[in-house]
């Protein structure tokens, strides 16, 4: 099996100087198509073309958390007229079956009219590939599809992310990781002589080998706040498309009001060579794309802020985990002083990393599961938010549960 290498994109034509084409107000498909029409995708002819959209979780199009439907077949289509053989693939988070979700989205109903095969990239073993001068990781499980197609095309959705800053095309290629090694990212030691996340400098090792050759940035609807999946939705309607996966998304972030500099994995990645971040290198098509800037609200610092009744403790937790936590508290937040009308804080602690915590926590998800004498445990990997409210909303009273839970 030959390795991946897609630090050499047959559609990357200046590295130095990349390229970068936005389009708007057309629509999804319209705006996929208008994008890639600017491209010659003459390299894919005769080749096989892996679709990875972000279809990870199970949720409607339009609602900011996956790739919408129209922009997956906008690729299919414009990859079969070029020639290609298209197959649409993911890895979804821990917790997702692959069908469900695709079938949630919408992407099965567009790759079956269009006869493309959908793979669940977790189906078969994973391949472990090695990676060069990884400062938090050495190798990587990655699901053997990735390394067996021609063209990899990364169609992430504009979003923000409470662990990453943003989650784009560079990022959106742990979703080419195999089953919960992805978790794995998430669980690392800190890297000696370096003050970013272990996540950070992971994303960026990941970077020197899975870079996509394609990226088709989906900013239809994308999400602020508390993304990946518990955030507001946020209509931007705009599609960003480049060889360089870096360039892609400096411009995304710039679209959503931030820079790259300060996103850590990208820029690490761009500091090792791995793409272009500088806003001055990148040629961007049509010049007036700054027209299309509308900030979007980053993820709190303090979520005391977004949810002043809950102390979270936070170490080390997947994407999977954090989801249904905010979920839960965007959704039901606002009755905790129904269950606690005392009005002090419960603890929550979600991931693996916390050498105690105190007593009374609410323990969610298995990776807390040494800390289950200290309060309430719910098991699962990640367990869901009925689990949560049945554990909290169904005790009698606030003196009973004194002592099982922990007030601040």
């Amino acid at each position: 099996m030959k390795p991946i290498s897609l630090a050499e994109s047959p559609f990357l034509h200046l590295p130095n100087r990349p390229s970068v084409y936005v389009s708007a107000g057309d629509g999804p498909y319209g705006n996929t198509l208008a994008a890639l029409t600017q491209m010659d995708l003459s390299p894919a002819r005769g080749k096989r073309v892996l679709l990875k959209p972000n279809a990870g979780r199970v949720a409607p199009p339009g609602a900011g958390v996956t790739t919408h439907p129209e922009v997956v077949a906008a690729a299919i289509d414009a990859f079969c007229e070029a020639g290609a053989d298209v197959a649409v693939g993911e890895s979804p988070i821990m917790g997702v079956k692959t069908k469900e979700a695709f079938d949630a989205i919408g992407i099965t109903s567009v790759a079956r009219e269009r006869d493309c095969p959908l793979i669940d990239l977790d189906a078969r073993r994973f391949v472990e590939v090695p990676v060069p001068d990884g400062l938090a990781i050495d190798s990587l499980k990655v699901c053997p599809e990735v390394l067996e197609y021609d063209i990899v095309v990364s169609l992430p959705v504009m979003k923000m992310h409470m662990h990453t800053g943003v989650t784009l095309a560079v990022k959106n290629m742990k979703g080419c990781l195999w089953r919960r090694s992805k978790v794995d990212l998430h669980m690392l030691p800190p890297v000696e002589g370096h003050d970013e996340k272990p996540i950070d400098i992971a994303i960026a090792d990941m970077s020197a080998v899975l870079r996509p050759h394609l990226s088709i940035i989906d900013g239809t609807v994308g999400m602020e706040g508390l993304g990946p999946s518990a955030g507001q939705a946020k209509p931007l309607g705009v599609m960003v498309v480049s060889a360089d996966a870096f360039a892609a998304d400096a411009i995304a972030c710039r679209l959503m009001g931030t820079m790259a500099e300060d996103i850590p994995h990208l820029r690490i990645g761009a500091e090792r060579g791995y793409g272009v971040i500088d806003l001055d290198r990148i040629v961007v098509t049509p010049e007036s794309w700054h027209e299309w800037i509308s900030p979007f609200s980053p993820p709190p610092e303090n979520l005391s802020i977004e949810f002043p009744n809950v102390n979270i403790l936070d170490k080390n937790s997947c994407s999977a985990c954090q989801s249904t936590l905010f979920l839960f508290l965007k959704h039901y937040g606002d009755r905790l002083p129904d269950w606690f009308p005392s009005g002090r804080s419960i603890c929550i602690a979600i991931g693996k990393g916390h050498a105690e915590v105190p007593e009374g926590t609410l323990c969610i998800g298995n990776c807390t599961a040494h800390h289950r004498g200290n309060g309430i445990f719910i098991p699962g990997c990640p367990p869901v938010s009925s689990q949560i409210l049945s554990a909290i909303s169904g005790k009698p009273s606030v003196d009973s549960m004194d002592g099982h839970i922990r007030f601040l």
